[in-house]
């Protein structure tokens, strides 16, 4: 069943299998079992008019979210649940979703690119890349300043990012983190911004220059 713990002002209410009001409770028909597919509609009816924050497909208020997050000990198929795994993603969820944005080139296609005027971006540490070799050519940034000198409307963007048109590309060791940068990009509105599969390790097993 689902169990539903919402505290509104002074009114407290608390319901299995049911939808929660401020004033009350309206049980559900019968015995029927609310799931996980169904909860999230009735989710939606005891939503108040509260500032709101968008939260996949539902809005919450704040003080929804406050309350649900100190819910414990419910069952697997209860909102608190429901809620929990929605905003619980793992790295490996992140990078899918990073790359399914991108069109992603590999190292032969970035150096074509490079060498028509396209920005290539080494987001590599200097640990990394005093011990594996530079790209000739290519643009270091550090990633934890990336989006500052990325973004076009930044005071602190370099040179080449002039617009949001610019072509982006970001290598790093192996074509992991640059996947995620790469989306972080285009979340700033750099449409062109894409990584470089497989990384610097993919650049110089196809023989393209480096410089030690």
């Amino acid at each position: 069943m689902l169990n539903i713990a919402h505290h509104y002002g002074k009114h407290a209410t608390r319901t299995r299998c049911g939808r929660a009001f401020p004033n009350g409770k309206i049980p559900c028909h019968g015995a029927q079992r609310i799931t996980q597919g169904n909860a999230l509609n009735e989710f939606r009816n005891w939503v108040g008019a509260h500032a709101r924050i968008r939260t996949g497909d539902l809005f919450l208020t704040k003080e929804m979210l406050y309350r649900l997050s100190y819910v414990g000990g419910l069952g697997s198929d209860s909102i608190c649940y429901i809620l929990r795994t929605s905003f619980m993603a793992t790295v490996d969820g992140l990078l899918e979703r990073a790359r399914a944005r991108l069109k992603r080139v590999d190292a032969k296609q970035a150096a074509a690119e490079l060498g028509g005027g396209a920005l290539l971006v080494d987001t590599r540490t200097d640990s990394q890349r005093a011990a594996q070799g530079a790209i000739p050519g290519a643009r270091v940034i550090d990633r934890t300043v990336l989006e500052w000198r990325l973004d076009p409307t930044s005071p602190w963007r370099i040179p080449e990012a002039e617009n949001h048109e610019v072509r982006v590309m970001v290598v790093c060791s192996e074509g992991y983190s640059s996947s995620l940068a790469a989306a972080s990009l285009q979340d700033l509105g750099l449409v062109n911004a894409t990584d470089v599969i497989g990384g610097f390790q993919a650049w110089k097993a196809a023989g393209l220059p480096v410089e030690l």
